[in-house]
């Protein structure tokens, strides 16, 4: 690969509508990203959606990360489109390694019917009251023995249906009184709560994990300033990489999200890259996806050293797409009475959870 490939392995990007037009195609073959995120705005329906999946794969030919947001509950982007999948959260509260292991297949189910490879689930949070009104059921268990409980056998399934998770948000949002999209967390917790807690998912899965997200929160407690985790060495190089020894993809969480963007996309593409990170997620806006890259490639032209950062990047992302090459093929395509087989399951496990 040239630096321009390469830097476009780096990126994770969304982009509007359900079809995929001369203009977004021309776009995506300048850009040729790593992977692509789609969200309810793209996604009408199983044969709609891979259709559209497949057309943005033929604009590289390098195997894309065909990613969605998918964890149940008040996150799952196939709501409308499939059936409502319970949370996380109510799963859990079920204590059933089988009912988690159940959860775990049926949304790897799920996204390859729609012709999705990768899920950015589980949520490996700390359920706590301060976070309890911005992450809901999304947090699973106010004890990292309960989240581990619950995603191990969620990543077993996930794996054993073709498909890749993503453990989220590290280093933690569980002890976090505000929305990140909205404004910066900050968390006032110690180095020892949250390696004796916080941390211990990650820890526990490090070999698990293909994939972790970096959270845009701020500990001060820890590091000294305001800088968020997703840009930050301490927790990125020398917390997950060194400490925990975490040798899979690294992502950031949305670089749109206002906890972050205050800085500009080209100063966190660049900063979360220099930290030691792999994948930049930007979901949504065109001109930031096309500044940030175009950022991260002068700079690798220019600086020896950030070129150096950016071929480790790439390096990683790539070997770890050789390793997944099995599931980031297509599968064929479900028939009508699969998916609504797979309705008719996620409904059936709703109703499990309701019943407690």
């Amino acid at each position: 690969m040239n630096l321009r490939e390469q830097v476009g392995q780096l990126l994770v990007m969304g982009l509007d509508g359900c079809e995929l037009g001369p203009v977004q195609s021309a776009w995506l073959r300048m850009l040729r990203p790593g992977g692509i995120v789609l969200f309810t705005r793209n996604i009408r329906d199983a044969q709609q959606n891979r259709a559209l999946l497949q057309a943005i794969q033929q604009s590289s030919t390098t195997p894309m990360l065909r990613c969605v947001d998918l964890e149940g509950g008040s996150v799952d982007r196939l709501r409308e489109a499939l059936a409502p999948m319970p949370s996380a959260g109510e799963v859990a509260a079920l204590k059933s390694p089988h009912l988690s292991q159940l959860h775990g297949r049926l949304i790897g189910r799920a996204a390859r019917a729609f012709g999705f490879n990768t899920v950015f689930a589980p949520v490996l949070d700390l359920a706590s009251p301060a976070s309890v009104k911005v992450m809901g059921a999304r947090a699973v268990a106010a004890d990292a023995k309960g989240v581990i409980a619950y995603a191990k056998p969620f990543l077993k399934a996930l794996a054993a249906n073709g498909v890749i998770g993503c453990g989220k948000h590290f280093p933690g949002l569980g002890n976090g009184d505000v929305d990140s999209h909205l404004t910066l967390p900050r968390i006032r917790r110690s180095w020892k709560k949250m390696w004796s807690e916080d941390l211990v998912p990650y820890r526990s899965l490090r070999r698990a994990l293909p994939m972790v997200m970096i959270s845009h929160a701020a500990f001060p407690a820890i590091t000294g300033n305001s800088d968020p985790a997703s840009l930050s060495p301490f927790w990125i190089q020398k917390t997950l990489r060194q400490k925990i020894e975490y040798t899979g993809v690294v992502i950031s969480d949305d670089l749109e999200m206002k906890a972050v963007l205050a800085r500009s996309i080209e100063s966190a593409a660049m900063d979360f890259i220099e930290s030691g990170g792999d994948l930049l997620l930007i979901c949504h806006d065109a001109a930031l996806i096309t500044r940030a890259y175009e950022t991260v490639l002068a700079e690798a032209e220019h600086s020896t050293a950030f070129r150096r950062r950016v071929i480790a990047a790439a390096q990683r992302v790539m070997v770890a797409k050789k390793k997944w090459a099995r599931r980031l093929r297509f599968s064929p395509a479900p028939t009508a009475a699969e998916i609504e087989s797979l309705r008719q399951e996620i409904l059936h496990l709703s109703k499990l959870c309701a019943k407690g």
